[in-house]
């Protein structure tokens, strides 16, 4: 009886046919679903993409199905630890600390997604708009961009909060204001490095026009770089929303937001840890899970990440 081969069948090289097949099913392939395949391959990013289905699941409809109300006060209550009639204990004025976590979640996630897709909006019409124009009106534009740059945000946020009040809007004012600049220079650079290629240097040739290009031919070849870099940008926004909110310049109460409540967890952090906590382990988590995202997305677009497959 011959004996088994150690090495198995998982060890024998790919035969022609199996290597023309593989080959076939690649090329096959759309970039959605190549980039789809990329960013699904790691077991962490998916679990970091469920848990932020499930944390916008549990943030929509958790406060609606949750028996208290997030301004809702017992006074008689005060602050308690966990239980199991209140999961992460309340607050000093007796409110359910989970239900405010959940409710809070709903406006720093909603602040985080709507300040990104207003500063995507801009910072990316008005890359492509200085990049693809002349030399004098790109240095002009990029020179508006560097003094917006050295203008301190937190001064900024102060002097629209003593003309306009503490409205909820000003966030997204304010952080949009700050935020699309760096788009605006990624997009740029994209710009830059496209606008001399041949397929610019024929469009042009054949009479296309200065917003045809843009439109056609810019726009779709920046939208990689885009998606990435927005992707890691909420994120971001949602620091500084939380750090707008934690020096009492953001959200106002008695509405909440994670940075809202993280303020008063660090008030009353010796007292009532609890306070702190709570919000503070939603918040890293969701941080946490959507930086794994952004880096994820960054691989599955990348063209030459793929170049070894």
């Amino acid at each position: 009886m011959s004996e088994p081969n150690p090495t198995g069948d998982a060890f024998r090289p790919a035969t022609a046919d199996e290597v023309k097949l593989a080959s076939q099913h690649a090329a096959s392939e759309s970039p959605g679903e190549r980039a789809w395949r990329r960013l699904t391959r790691s077991r962490v990013t998916v679990a970091a993409m469920l848990f932020m289905v499930a944390l916008v699941g549990i943030c929509v409809l958790g406060p609606l199905l949750s028996s208290y109300d997030q301004s809702q006060q017992d006074l008689e209550l005060k602050a308690t630890g966990p239980s199991f009639s209140h999961w992460l204990g309340t607050d000093p004025l007796g409110r359910d600390l989970l239900t405010r976590i959940l409710f809070g979640g709903r406006i720093s996630l909603l602040v985080g997604i709507l300040a990104t897709g207003v500063a995507s909006v801009i910072g990316v019409a008005y890359g492509l708009i200085a990049g693809l124009s002349g030399r004098r009106m790109d240095a002009l534009m990029m020179r508006v961009v560097d003094v917006l740059y050295a203008f301190p945000f937190i001064t900024f946020v102060i002097i629209l909060v003593v003309v306009f009040g503490r409205e909820f809007w000003l966030i997204f004012v304010a952080i949009g204001a700050v935020e699309w600049l760096t788009m605006a220079r990624v997009v740029r650079g994209q710009v830059l490095a496209l606008k001399n290629l041949e397929f610019v240097l024929a469009a042009r040739a054949s009479g296309a026009g200065f917003w045809h290009i843009l439109m056609q031919h810019m726009l779709p070849n920046v939208m990689g770089p885009v998606i990435i870099y927005a992707s890691l940008t909420v994120p971001g926004v949602m620091l500084l929303e939380a750090t707008l909110s934690f020096l009492g310049l953001g959200i106002q109460p008695p509405n909440a937001s994670w940075g809202v409540l993280l303020r008063e967890g660090a008030d009353n952090m010796e007292t009532y840890p609890w306070m702190l906590i709570g919000p503070g382990l939603f918040f890293s988590a969701t941080l946490l899970a959507l930086n794994i995202i952004g880096d994820a997305l960054r691989d599955a677009l990348d063209p030459k990440s793929g170049a070894g497959e």
